[in-house]
């Protein structure tokens, strides 16, 4: 039997996730406006602590359950303390889902980036994909020197954040959160994950075996979480432009080594044969990158996949995991200038021009000309 008490939660939860939101609606309303009021409060919170609040709040949930489970079966007997323990855990199930909507999760439901840039898919060709993986090994060969001698600083990479949310329309700047070490991180460690954001609390997780190549691209990526953009490929996209406009020659770095990796394993065993060769360098660390992947469990990781897999599809995400791989879609398709700024479409331009005065003021963009 479902208690008075829950049931307005489990329907709360239920008509929110059935009910379909207009993508304008949630751009101007929540994703604008709404999302980035509160963020930068949430996560400067978050910020303060150097553990992971999501931790803290398995541990506090599972405590209550087990207690919870025990008293009742002491005073009511087995029967009673599974169901009652079924109608707590659907409760808190809504609950969280609930909160994970209103405080990031509606997101999910915004206008695509795709309808807000200079976007033609009739730039997607495998000429255009070649002439991206040639610039990528030009930049990974003359950059590698730099990039392994300077420590990464995470302050430039702040600025050209900044810079890349201002770049695509935003009004409003989303703080950044401070990465963070979790019990989660042996699970990220075999599950192969990079990172993560977490709702609610609008912190960052990163796997403690990220390569120091690696760690620029997958902070940006979850920044980019931070910042209102859900969709994997459009986070990918947004830190992308980040990293390879950063002064930080360890960001350019590693965007570079993204949009490599992108761009080759799109081609034919053929084309990625014509491309130019990568050094030594850029060879290694490629390496070990994928040593790093391999020390990760076949089975576990499997699991993972999967369960992300329906995550991002309930969550409207039709491609599923796949999305990851769709910011080569956006990187190909989207018309960019000399620095990588990125154009935006006619609508976009033209919503900015009638916009009157807005909340942001941008960084410098901390490209090389």
């Amino acid at each position: 039997m479902v208690y008075r008490a829950q049931a307005p939660v489990i329907l709360v939860a239920a008509v929110l996730a059935l009910v379909p939101m207009s993508p304008q609606w949630v751009e101007r309303v929540y994703s604008r406006s709404i999302y980035l009021s509160f963020q930068p409060y949430v996560t400067s919170a978050s910020n303060l602590l150097p553990v992971a609040l999501l931790d803290l709040a398995v541990a506090v949930l599972l405590a209550a359950f087990i207690v919870g489970i025990v008293r009742d079966y002491r005073d009511r007997g087995g029967r009673r303390a599974v169901v009652r323990g079924a109608v707590w855990l659907a409760t808190v199930v809504a609950a969280v889902y609930i909160l994970f909507l209103v405080t990031w999760g509606f997101n999910y439901r915004r206008v695509p980036l795709e309808a807000k840039l200079d976007f033609d898919r009739s730039r997607i060709t495998q000429p255009q994909a070649i002439a991206l993986a040639s610039r990528a090994t030009a930049q990974l060969n003359g950059e590698y020197a730099d990039a392994h001698r300077d420590r990464f600083r995470a302050d430039l990479l702040e600025r050209s954040f900044a810079d890349a949310q201002v770049l695509l329309g935003g009004t409003r700047l989303a703080t950044t959160g401070r990465p963070k070490h979790s019990l989660a991180g042996l699970y990220f460690r075999y599950a192969a994950i990079d990172g993560m954001t977490v709702p609610v609390f609008l912190e960052v997780i990163l796997n403690p075996d990220l390569l120091p190549v690696e760690r620029p691209s997958v902070l940006a990526h979850e920044w980019a979480h931070l910042a209102g953009y859900s969709d994997e490929s459009e986070a990918n996209f947004v830190a992308w432009i980040a990293a390879v406009r950063s002064a930080d020659p360890v960001a350019r770095y590693s965007a570079w080594m993204d949009a490599y990796s992108l761009a080759a394993n799109a081609l034919p065993r053929r084309a990625r044969a014509s491309l130019p060769p990568l050094d030594e360098g850029p060879r290694q660390d490629l390496r070990e990158i994928a040593a790093r992947y391999a020390r990760s469990s076949p089975l576990v990781r499997s699991a993972a996949r999967g369960i992300y897999d329906s995550y991002l599809k309930a969550n409207r995400v039709e491609e599923g995991i796949a999305n990851y791989g769709v910011v080569l879609q956006l990187l190909l398709g989207t018309r960019f200038d000399e620095t990588w700024k990125p154009g935006l479409a006619a609508s976009e331009l033209l919503e900015r021009s009638g916009g009157g005065r807005t909340d942001a003021k941008q960084g410098d963009s901390g490209h090389n000309d």
